[in-house]
């Protein structure tokens, strides 16, 4: 139940309300990935084993369940008719960041990864900007980014300098101290 709720939360940047609602009735197999419909549309693909976990996991729902909600618990190893209810559901982020020995696993991925405000906010469905902005400034990576300028003057960007130097305006001494990584591409037009 953890690895599905955690496959789908981060392919579809569900909240726990909408993975504790999610029903049968709301993903459609279509053999190479699953297509999801809780307001939104959103696709898992198949990466690993994560359909086979998705498959065995529904393939062990009991028969005669009176509810069509995908996520129900598992006692004494047998897959109970209780539905997983939202506090438990919203654990899953922290039973996960423990086992792989992270902080904080969902908060961080897609801006770590990358990935553009407008793209974070297609992705969770907000229309804020302010929601997907303070992500990119709270992730780990961007942080990172901004301590290494800050604290050792490097950047992770290309800054590009154009100078045309002609006989008469040559310069006596450049000063390159503390520099990686740089490219010099000369031009001569005579």
């Amino acid at each position: 139940m953890i690895k599905v709720g955690f496959i789908l939360g981060i392919a579809g940047a569900c909240r726990t309300d909408e993975l504790v609602n999610l029903t049968v009735d709301d993903i459609e197999d279509v053999g190479s990935s699953l297509i999801t419909k809780i307001p939104r549309i959103f696709v898992v693909v198949d990466v690993g084993n994560m359909l086979e976990l998705f498959r065995k996991y529904l393939s062990l729902r009991p028969p005669l369940v009176k509810h069509k909600r995908v996520f129900l618990y598992y006692k004494a190893g047998k897959c109970s008719s209780q539905p997983v209810g939202k506090n438990t559901m919203g654990k899953i982020p922290s039973v996960v960041a423990s086992y792989l020995k992270l902080p904080d696993i969902f908060s961080d991925i897609l801006t770590d990864a990358g990935v553009d405000i407008t793209t974070i906010k297609r992705h969770a469905g907000w229309k804020s900007t302010t929601v997907a902005k303070g992500y990119v400034e709270n992730s780990i990576e961007n942080k990172t980014k901004i301590a290494n300028q800050v604290l050792v003057g490097t950047t992770t960007s290309a800054i590009t300098k154009t100078v045309n130097v002609s006989e008469s305006n040559i310069p006596s001494n450049i000063n390159f101290e503390n520099c990686t990584n740089v490219t010099f591409n000369l031009n001569a037009n005579k």
